[in-house]
């Protein structure tokens, strides 16, 4: 039998965040581990990177080997020239090569993505559907699949455009404004950014001081006392320093985040958006596919895409918390729902 110090030990590797960088053409990747058991492969969508699965990765990686990364050209994934127009085979490759490099005995793996990296997660599926057991799609924004697609092309064309124009505030507006629900091109407003307002409001925030301390003995007491407040307060401090700590790593993800919007406005929005998946293969492979919707956002573009597309290839569909990005709006929640499904 382990002894106790063995078993910490265990634990601590099981539930330590590591990282490691894989070579990939064109690019090099940054990718974090977290937990141990079968490989679960989690991909950022919109302009996020591998910070935005911090909470719900702790979450699960008491069952899988949680991994998640930065897609390449963002953050800490480096492109080996200058940036060019991106496209969901390419990202489903490094997927791919990350599954091939990370899997325990070559086990299929299951994938979870978002907006647009669910794209990423169905053109994967659609072509190397040997890698994976189940993927979760939630909400793609394929708008290929609308009742109107040109209208969708037509406004992820004009976010991309005010943005050459006009910069991020400007494309966000336009966002907005185009695909709100009078605008009629998708059903409603299309959250497309990496949720850095949703995570902003749950970054940690001040705790009790933890510096009370008990009144001065009657005789000889006080000097005893006192030193226990400093003590506590001392204490008191060091948690606090954690907390600012953590408060400041979670704003600097969120910093490194949104200097993606860039290059997801520029290079990523209307590829990904326009791509067209292969029906047919998904198909084949609906058996291993449930597409996720958000319970706030059935009428919203990327919903409405999501449920024709499941109804197209005849996959299972699944209910999530909250809207577009449920998964910051509430992790803890949106992690639970992602178990059940991965579990089903």
């Amino acid at each position: 039998m382990p002894t106790t110090d063995a078993t910490t030990a265990a634990a601590t590797a099981a539930t330590a965040v590591r990282t490691g960088r894989l070579e990939a053409p064109g690019a090099t990747l940054h990718y974090e581990v977290h937990g141990r058991g079968p490989l679960l492969v989690m991909m950022p969508g919109g302009s996020a990177d591998a910070g935005i699965y911090d909470t719900l990765a702790a979450g699960l990686a008491d069952r899988w080997t949680v991994v998640a990364f930065d897609p390449r050209g963002y953050s800490r994934s480096t492109l080996h020239g200058p940036t060019g127009e991106q496209l969901p085979g390419t990202h489903s490759e490094d997927v791919a090569r990350l599954i091939e490099l990370l899997s325990p005995d070559g086990a299929p793996a299951a994938v979870f993505g978002s907006s647009s990296s669910a794209i990423v997660a169905l053109d994967l599926l659609s072509r190397r559907p040997g890698l994976v057991g189940r993927v979760v799609a939630h909400e793609p924004p394929l708008v290929e699949l609308l009742p109107d697609p040109a209208a969708g092309r037509a406004v992820f064309a004009a976010v991309r455009e005010s943005f050459l124009r006009d910069g991020v505030e400007a494309a966000m507006a336009t966002m907005a404004a185009g695909l709100a629900p009078e605008g009629g091109a998708g059903g409603g407003r299309y959250e497309v950014a990496t949720g850095a307002d949703e995570e902003s409001r749950a970054a940690t925030g001040p705790v009790e001081d933890g510096g009370a301390t008990a009144p001065p003995e009657e005789s000889g007491g006080a000097s005893e006392a006192e030193a226990e407040a400093e003590a506590q307060n001392g204490a008191g401090a060091g948690a606090g320093a954690e907390v600012d700590a953590a408060a400041e790593a979670e704003a600097a993800t969120v910093r490194r985040m949104m200097a993606n919007l860039p290059v997801f406005l520029e290079h990523v929005l209307c590829s990904f958006s326009g791509h067209a998946p292969d029906l047919d293969a998904l198909r084949a492979a609906a058996p291993k596919l449930v597409v996720g919707v958000g319970r706030d956002s059935r009428a919203l573009l990327p919903a409405v895409a999501a449920e024709r597309l499941a109804q197209r290839v005849g996959s299972a569909t699944a209910e999530f918390p909250g809207g577009h990005v449920g998964l910051t709006e509430d992790p803890v929640a949106f992690g639970a729902r992602l178990r059940e499904v991965l579990l089903g």
